[in-house]
């Protein structure tokens, strides 16, 4: 399912499950079933949107679920991802990206030294 362009999903075809209209999942790109074989991409993310803080701020039911404080923090980074390019495979996935995901290695390329483990 990854594709040409940035971001080629899967989608809502005929025969596989419709959008969801839920809370928390009816952004879903794709619902189809994942097999062995596919390539896809995952890409976790946090954005500060003026839009959707002021959304999120008046809304009773999402407005507990942030850390107001946190996001005032940081709100000026403006948000970040960490995209994954998957390969399904019958045991499991291999990811195509090598990149530093905790703090220490993150810091480590940062620094310009060696944050891949051995």
């Amino acid at each position: 399912m990854i594709g040409t362009k940035v971001h080629d999903v899967g989608g809502y075809l005929p025969g596989h499950p419709q959008r969801s209209t839920e809370f928390g999942i009816k952004n879903l790109r794709t619902r189809r079933e994942i097999k062995a074989g596919m390539c896809v991409t995952v890409e976790p993310g946090c954005y500060f949107v003026d839009f959707c803080e002021k959304k999120a701020r008046n809304d009773p039911e999402l407005k507990d679920y942030i850390n107001w404080d946190k996001f005032d923090e940081y709100k000026h980074v403006g948000g970040v991802r960490i995209e994954d390019d998957l390969y399904v495979k019958e045991d499991g996935v291999q990811n195509f990206v090598k990149v530093p995901r905790t703090v220490e290695e993150v810091e480590a390329c940062m620094a310009g030294k060696e944050w891949r483990k051995k």
